[in-house]
């Protein structure tokens, strides 16, 4: 409630009389003086009353500011003194030891626990008192409401104005609601967990969608190859098998030298050897190219195995360039070979997922480059997949990796390629960075562990 002055204006009713009496017979100077003085001593009157009710309704707001934040806990507090009387608590504690705070108020802090934890209580107050610190500690509520009795708890002082220890506060959460808390974090992670790696099915669903035409194209070859060897090889056949049956017939040598020449045995059997190895070459080269498919596109957990990372680039960046319809220039700065032990179908994804980056950045330029290097730098492979396209805006640059942003158009891209190759870089070992070259484009690099079965 505010507080008033009282009887102020009685006060200056009695104090007008006596003045009235003292200065008859005294000039009007005098008491137009005396007048003047009593107004100012009412305007301090009422100016100390006009700040005595702020200062009272800054005070209620406080007040109730902090109620309304005490019962907006949903953990128990719980305020005592040095000597361990209650002070105050909050409604959670009242709910759960199902007793007011009125009728709390002054007693000891250990009544609110069970026996077995009161010891633990006192031990609070002991070490503050000597300034030692507390620990989080687990202690029982004497509890109406038994499945939150259980509380895990921590203890701070209090300290007046002058620093002096004037008690402590103690503030505990239910255990139970704890593991509640854990159970539902556990949950959101498990779906997050898995809604990552529908993501990362998605986008590389996308990517081998774009890659089509780059496979097709990489099929087509070696397919087409079999199959001319293959007439050749049946037209071959042929000839030898009437030139066998000719020698069963017993016709004369002179006829058989004949029969020779005209179907060209001699030089069936000079070529049946080469045709043979090329179909070979053609049909492993269609095995090779189903299995980078299948680990492609595998959803299954990947062993490290040994790899030529050159190879698995120039495969990746071929099925990339030959999908465009504008084919940007590839240039390779690479060795022969550059062994390493890891994921391979995670790395070819990252490959082509840079070098398709690359080309969407060029795409429609006539003068569209890609420049992918790699090399060993001590236990680590580095590839850099660069491109003079326009590079990338100081706006974008923290957002590169993140996971659905595109500058493309809406439909043209699903904005995880980039994501989900820092991901897969971060799961080798490795990291994936990004910078804008001096001469105009940007350069993409990874760095990767030579050999993942070292890493933690």
């Amino acid at each position: 409630m505010v507080t008033r002055l009282p009887g102020s204006h009685a006060a200056l009713d009695l104090v007008v009389p006596k003045l009235s009496g003292a200065i008859e017979g005294t000039g009007d100077n005098v008491w137009i003086e005396v007048i003047q003085k009593m107004d100012e001593v009412y305007t301090d009157l009422v100016d100390s009353q006009t700040a005595l009710e702020e200062q009272n309704a800054r005070l209620e707001e406080a007040q109730d500011f902090i109620g309304s934040v005490l019962g907006a806990m949903t953990d128990v507090l719980v305020a005592c003194d040095t000597e361990g009387r209650i002070q105050q608590v909050n409604p959670a504690l009242e709910a759960i030891v199902g007793k007011k705070e009125r009728t709390l108020i002054g007693q000891p802090i250990a009544e609110l626990f069970q026996e077995k934890s009161q010891g633990v209580v006192t031990g609070f107050l002991q070490a503050l008192r000597t300034g030692g610190k507390v620990s989080q500690r687990d202690v029982s509520l004497a509890a109406t409401d038994s499945q939150n009795a259980l509380i895990s708890t921590i203890c701070t002082a209090r300290h007046d104005h002058r620093g002096r220890l004037v008690g402590m506060v103690l503030v505990g959460r239910p255990v139970g609601e704890l593991k509640r808390a854990y159970r539902d974090l556990d949950a959101a992670q498990e779906k997050l967990t898995r809604t990552q790696q529908q993501l990362f099915v998605s986008e590389k669903m996308a990517a081998l969608g774009r890659l089509v035409a780059g496979v097709a194209h990489e099929l087509n070859n070696p397919i087409s190859f079999v199959f001319g060897n293959m007439y050749a090889l049946k037209r071959y056949g042929a000839a030898i098998t009437r030139y066998l049956t000719a020698c069963d017939e017993e016709k004369t040598r002179d006829e058989m030298k004949t029969l020779r020449k005209d179907l060209k045995i001699d030089q069936v059997l000079r070529d049946i050897g080469p045709l043979v190895d090329g179909t070979l070459e053609g049909a492993e080269r269609v095995r090779d190219i189903v299995q980078e498919l299948r680990r492609f596109s595998s959803n299954q957990q990947e062993q490290p195995e040994d790899f030529n990372v050159v190879r698995l680039i120039r495969t990746a960046a071929d099925w990339v360039i030959k999908a465009q319809r504008v084919k940007p220039e590839l240039r390779l700065e690479l060795p022969d070979r550059l062994d390493m032990t890891g994921r391979k179908g995670q790395m070819h994804q990252i490959v082509v997922n840079l070098v398709q980056n690359a080309a969407d950045v060029l795409d429609g330029r006539p003068d569209g480059e890609i420049v992918i290097s790699g090399e060993r730098q001590g236990d680590d492979i580095v590839l850099r997949v660069a491109d003079n396209g326009t590079g990338i805006a100081d706006a974008h640059r923290d957002k590169i990796f993140e996971p659905f942003f595109t500058t493309k158009p809406i439909g043209s891209g699903t904005g995880l390629g980039l994501y989900v190759s820092y991901n897969m870089a971060a799961k080798q070992g490795g990291h994936l960075s990004v910078e804008n070259r001096p001469e105009g484009g940007a350069e993409f690099i990874l760095r990767v562990p030579a050999d993942v079965r070292n890493e933690g």
